[in-house]
Parts: C-alpha cells; structure tokens; sequence
C-alpha cells in the first residue's frame, strides 16, 4: 500500500490550500479515507474523514472551512482548506481504512508521508 500525499506549502491567514492524497494497492472506491494533522508539540489527530459512501466527518476546529472529497477513478482523496488560520499550522497525513466509532477516530496503520502546511499570520 502507498498514500503519496502532496501539496502542502506557505500560505498566509485567510488563503486556501488544496491537499491530494493518491493512493495504490488498495482497493480505493471501497476503502474509507482520513485526514489527520500534527502540530508541533501536539498529537496527531482527525481533520476530516470520508467514508467509502462519501459520508465525511470533521473535526469541530475545522467546520465550515475544510472539505474533504475523493475521486474514485483517481484513487484519490481531496482536502480543501479555506480560511486558513495559524493554528491549522501541522504536518497532515492521510490515511486509509480507518473509522469514526461513537464520536472518536480510529485511524489504520496504513498512513502517508505527511505534507507541511504552514499558515503565517
């Protein structure tokens, strides 16, 4: 199994990202998909997470600005991000075949590489 993630960068307060999560040797369209972040200093943790049905959770902090979404055909899952702050500031890793169960995140042992992002104030 591979998760290449990409396209993490610098952005300022306010702007937005795109992150891409392609994935291989797995049988994508059937497989839930997760976005998690790590800030300095903090565990890792949930930002988003998509069902293979397309049913998505998110994390509180992240409502209303991120939107994750997948393409099957291209075995890969989106993570858009508007409205960027300073604390969104973390390494995010995708990773596939985890679930949400009663409110809390289980993620899998299958995780991509992680992909910077950092929003400057």
């Amino acid at each position: 199994v591979q998760l290449q993630a990409s396209g993490g960068g610098l952005v300022q307060a306010g702007g937005s990202l795109r992150l891409s999560c392609a994935a291989s040797g797995i049988i994508f369209s059937s497989t839930a998909m997760g976005w998690y972040r790590q800030a300095p200093g903090k565990q890792r943790a949930l930002a988003a997470h998509i069902t293979a049905a397309g049913s998505t959770n998110y994390a509180d902090s992240v409502k209303g600005r991120f939107t994750i979404s997948r393409d099957n055909a291209a075995n890969t899952v989106y993570l858009q991000m508007n409205s960027l702050k300073p604390e969104d500031t973390a390494v995010y890793y995708c990773n596939a075949g985890g679930r949400i169960w009663g409110g809390t995140a289980y993620p899998s042992n299958v995780w991509g590489q992680g992909t910077l992002v950092t929003v400057s104030s």
